[in-house]
């Protein structure tokens, strides 16, 4: 590593983030065993042969208590965690929500959790809302939680989901480029001129008895972006009562049909491109069997 940053050093020796490595560095916890040619500070670069003492403190608790709270895990090791969340479960603790979050549960589950930033909790680096199921991953640390940072900053990661709305598009495949921002009330979003870049990618899949069943790839990652572009659309998801009337179907309350289907990144300790399937869980299966039926159509999801 000569010719690195200090700082990159001791956050890729201790598989911290950068940023807390420099913070160490800047409270006098990184030290020289011997002369250091750049100095002690974050950008100084290494050379050949230097050697250094790192003092980590004990990171502090956080004070949430562990809880046993149901969801899938498709893979772990020690830098991540691919979630399968199930619909009806909040990811972080907000007004409303103290308890039973995902938050909880990965702390109950995974009691080892990596010390990020002097705290042991996990590292959420993207969420799905309550009412939407599917694919999440989680940094175990703070390296990883930087690189999935920088990979969902850039716009590296690859998400697809699969919905069911209501109508069928006027295109069976296109772009919705249209700027999202929250609505006059202050509530919802919407698509406004003043609101900030959103791109969604759909494709039917097929259309049949007045819905849609389509597959959506997000190029950005907006607040309910999917929801509010189908909408804005014409073509609202089904069980979205936030966004659309009330339904008069046999929808799960509290539940839209919006599946986080499929994911792909970089994988931060080595850069692999590793991906990931989540099956459509039962009651979006159960729904779904309800419009198609082999005396309905041949082609089925």
């Amino acid at each position: 590593m000569s010719g690195h940053r200090l700082d990159y050093v001791v956050s890729r020796e201790l598989g911290i983030s950068r940023s807390y490595a420099q913070k160490l560095i800047k409270d006098g916890l990184v030290a020289p065993l011997g002369p250091a040619n750049g100095g002690i500070k974050p950008s100084a670069k290494v050379r050949l042969g230097e050697r250094y003492a790192v003092t980590v403190p004990s990171p502090k608790k956080l004070e949430l208590e562990p809880e046993d709270v149901e969801f899938g895990v498709v893979y772990s090791d020690d830098d991540i965690i691919v979630i399968d969340k199930p619909a009806g479960l909040v990811v972080h603790p907000s007004p409303g929500h103290y308890s039973g979050t995902l938050v909880h549960g990965l702390l109950y589950r995974f009691p080892e959790f990596g010390d990020i930033k002097g705290v042991i909790r996990p590292g959420i680096v993207h969420r799905l809302d309550a009412t939407t199921s599917g694919l999440m991953v989680v940094a175990r640390g703070g390296f990883a939680l930087e690189k999935l940072y920088g990979e969902f900053k850039s716009r590296r990661v690859e998400k697809t989901y699969l919905l069911l709305c209501h109508g069928a598009p006027k295109e069976p495949k296109a772009r919705i480029d249209a700027p999202i921002g929250r609505d006059n009330d202050g509530r919802r979003m919407t698509v406004r001129a003043d609101g900030k870049n959103a791109v969604t990618d759909y494709e039917v899949l097929w259309s049949r008895e007045g819905y849609s069943l389509c597959r959506c790839v997000i190029h950005t990652g907006r607040t309910h972006q999917i929801r509010v572009h189908m909408k804005a659309a014409g073509c609202p998801l089904v069980g979205d009562t936030f966004y659309a009337a009330p339904e008069k179907n046999s929808f799960p309350e509290n539940r839209v049909f919006l599946h986080s289907w499929k994911l792909s990144f970089a994988h931060p300790r080595d850069g692999r491109k590793v991906h990931y399937r989540s099956f459509i869980p039962e009651d979006l299966r159960d729904f779904l069997f309800g419009i198609l039926s082999p005396s309905r159509a041949t082609r089925r999801p």
